[in-house]
């Protein structure tokens, strides 16, 4: 059994190591995940006319950790840092948003690495994946003019008394 394996499988986001092993496995594992995601989303949403369309409320509770899966799911690469917390690779990073429930999503590398100048392209490709996931996606300029993603649940997802 792998560390992986006893630890439970948790989504890259970019804040943390790159993953370890075969890009086969860890592809396989991200698509076993997502599959379950895409399964718990069946068994919660029962009411909603198409039940994989809109976030589940297990997603609702940890919006950091399901749109990291939805992002690796869709093939997009994590950013990735060392122990010292000097940042190794460039890609998304997820994390918290201002407001409840949100998160946001950058696209961010080592120094040098030219991600400042790939981020509206790349960013785009997570805002399309995300939405292709149930998502809402916003792009935004922040502060020195970087661009970010805000992610939050369509109203649907959020609303108690939805269908």
């Amino acid at each position: 059994m792998g560390a992986e394996e006893e630890a439970g499988f948790e989504p890259a986001a970019g804040d943390g190591p790159s993953p370890l092993g075969p890009a086969e496995k860890r592809a396989a594992a991200v698509r076993t995940a997502f599959a379950g995601l895409a399964q718990i989303r069946r068994l919660t949403n029962t009411g909603h006319p198409d039940p994989e369309s809109v976030p589940a409320p297990w997603e609702l509770h940890r919006p950091v950790r399901a749109v990291a899966l939805a992002l690796e799911a869709s093939g997009l690469t994590a950013s990735a840092v060392e122990a010292s917390g000097r940042r190794t690779a460039t890609g998304y990073r997820v994390e918290p948003g201002t407001a409840p429930g949100t998160v946001r999503v950058e696209w961010t590398g080592p120094p040098g690495s030219g991600a400042a100048h790939e981020e509206e392209a790349e960013l785009n490709r997570c805002a399309a994946a995300l939405r292709a996931s149930g998502w809402i996606a916003l792009l935004y300029r922040g502060p020195r003019r970087r661009r970010f993603l805000e992610v939050e649940p369509p109203a649907v997802a959020r609303s108690p008394d939805s269908p």
